[in-house]
């Protein structure tokens, strides 16, 4: 298809292959790293993927951070990230990280339901204000979040902070690779799962943040959010699609300090 080029990642970028295994060991370290305080396969659905990790700071949480991986709605779980949850964890908040049903088995407005649904379930679980960060297809599905018909008030209320990171903020050019075998989407699917369409928006602050060496699909992608909204705009230079998210595991980043402040 004509832009499957266009939203290839892995393609380029040196050692592509590396980073799958390197994330997923690290992860593993810093959940065996908590102990207690790494509370693992917590249910929010019916379906074997809708569980979610629960990392606890030492103390009473001052505040709740989810983080929603992407993949391309296609792959990867919450077992892969665990490590991203560091920085914030160590500013007291708690961290919360889910898994969700894949295309083809389901389509992006399910897993979107989903999220909202664990985002819903995870907020019963720590008081005080939300952060939410996604990361790729995880960026369109915090930035969906902020949408008033998919998270009751109560919950909606309480997101202080939007970062989606390298986020998919307009499907329709998806439409347009070979990727939508699995989504089957349409065009009145694509307008109705793009952030950039949303009008009624809960008032959280909004960072779209991007990697200053990616692929310009994913600068295009991170403009229109950010033009569409009047969201705030961070290029981080240097960074490419997989090691954008770096920072969430360094307490001192401005990319955590966004997120605990």
């Amino acid at each position: 298809m004509e832009l499957d080029d266009a939203y290839a990642n892995g393609a380029y970028i040196e050692n592509a292959a590396k980073y799958p295994p390197r994330w997923a060991a690290s992860a593993e370290d810093f959940r065996n790293s908590l102990h207690e305080r790494a509370r693992l396969d917590i249910p929010y659905g019916e379906s074997a993927r809708q569980r979610f990790d629960l990392f606890l700071p030492a103390g009473k949480p001052k505040g709740l951070f989810v983080f929603v991986h992407g993949g391309y709605w296609l792959a990867f779980d919450k077992s892969s990230w665990s490590h991203l949850a560091r920085g914030a964890l160590a500013h007291g908040w708690a961290v919360a990280m889910p898994s969700y049903d894949l295309c083809p088995d389901v389509r992006i407005a399910d897993i979107t339901r989903q999220v909202a649904a664990a985002v819903t379930r995870i907020a019963a679980e720590v008081d005080g204000p939300i952060s939410l960060a996604g990361h790729s297809a995880g960026g369109h599905l915090v930035a969906r979040m902020l949408d008033k018909t998919l998270l009751p008030p109560a919950v909606g209320g309480r997101i202080k902070t939007v970062i989606p990171i390298s986020p998919l903020s307009d499907l329709l050019p998806l439409l347009r690779t070979s990727m939508n075998q699995k989504f089957k989407m349409d065009s009145a699917a694509a307008v109705a799962e793009s952030p950039v369409e949303m009008k009624d928006r809960y008032p959280a602050e909004v960072t779209v943040w991007v990697g200053g060496e990616e692929r310009p699909a994913f600068l295009d992608q991170a403009i229109w959010l950010v033009e569409a909204w009047g969201a705030d705009h961070v290029i981080a230079f240097g960074k490419h699609h997989f090691n954008v998210i770096d920072p969430l595991a360094d307490p001192e980043s401005d990319l955590v300090a966004l997120i605990v402040n």
